[in-house]
């Protein structure tokens, strides 16, 4: 188990050897709900008919639909979040983890309420010198009939945990394709579409009910510990803000228009800020950046791929 002070040396095998437990969970409506208000559905407009869908069932619609970033939430089902903390040999201070990337690939659209079971492995492990990277991989599936739901890969930056090889090539391992993920550069023309959002001051307490409850994002103290003014807001939150823009601009409001997603996590964004979502429309794929306003910093870049482009673009 990773403690502050721990000085074993890591152990590569050890751990991309690791078996994790099966995790079994379920999720309703109100979960699905509660998700959608924590990133910030119905938030400028309480009847907004590209979005109360999200919150409610209305005009014979028997269920309320499920925005594809929900599936983000499924990894923090297993034993102590992303597990990190189970897996043997892995050495490292938990106060210096950073989420740094978040990638989603989704097989089926999520029902408004199912019983889910995890299978997760870790699907990459790198030194860095000065950091680790190590990635974990959650797959999901529908409990009572076995059809994969979605597939998360999450990739975390532990500081001060690399050096760990043992000869002058640093140790690198992934377990998927290198192509798999593709790193994507922000085009320097106009963007296609932008919109705008505002996060609310108590965003961040709303978002923690899907269940990431991080003190980072809640407790003042441990924020200032962490050398932020105030707690910050969730990475995986901004991510929700922005894919549900671009469902609501690109997508005609369609949320299983989406077939993959992928963040990378640049900064911080304070519950409160404003968020400007810019848009390149490539084919399938939609280039996005998410910058804060008040601050004109870029905070989140990625891409969603799409299963089709509205005709109406």
């Amino acid at each position: 188990m990773a403690t502050a002070n721990s000085s074993s040396p890591i152990d590569p095998t050890l751990i991309i050897s690791h078996k994790f437990p099966e995790v079994s969970f379920s999720y309703s409506e109100r979960d699905v709900a509660i998700y959608a208000l924590g990133v910030g559905a119905c938030a400028g407009d309480a009847v907004d008919e590209k979005e109360l869908k999200y919150v409610y069932a209305r005009d014979g619609q028997q269920f309320i639909q499920v925005l594809p970033t929900f599936g983000s939430l499924f990894p923090f089902k297993n034993t102590n979040g992303l597990a990190l903390s189970d897996v043997p040999s892995l050495d490292f201070d938990p106060r210096l983890l950073l989420h740094a990337q978040q990638y989603i690939e989704i097989y089926k659209p999520f029902p408004s309420n199912c019983t889910v079971k995890n299978k997760t492995t870790i699907a990459g492990l790198h030194d860095k010198g000065k950091a680790a990277i190590v990635e974990v991989e959650t797959t999901s599936y529908v409990g009572e009939t076995g059809e994969v739901l979605c597939l998360n890969r999450s990739t975390t930056y532990l500081r001060g945990a690399g050096g760990f090889s043992k000869s002058s090539k640093p140790y690198s391992y992934a377990s998927y394709p290198a192509d798999q993920v593709s790193f994507v550069s922000v085009p320097k023309q106009k963007p296609s579409v932008i919109h705008e959002d505002r996060t609310q001051q108590s965003q961040a307490l709303l978002y923690r009910l899907s269940g990431d409850y991080n003190p980072l994002h809640s407790d003042p103290m441990i924020a200032s510990i962490a050398g932020f003014n105030h707690p910050i807001l969730h990475g995986l939150c901004t991510l929700g803000f922005a894919v549900r823009a671009i469902i609501t601009s690109v997508c005609e409001g369609h949320p299983n228009a989406v077939r993959s997603i992928f963040g990378r996590f640049l900064l911080h964004v304070f519950p409160g800020e404003s968020l400007i979502t810019e848009m390149w429309i490539q084919g399938q794929r939609v280039i996005y950046q998410t910058k804060v306003k008040e601050r004109d910093r870029a905070v989140l870049s990625g891409y969603v791929t799409l299963k089709h482009i509205p005709s109406s673009l």
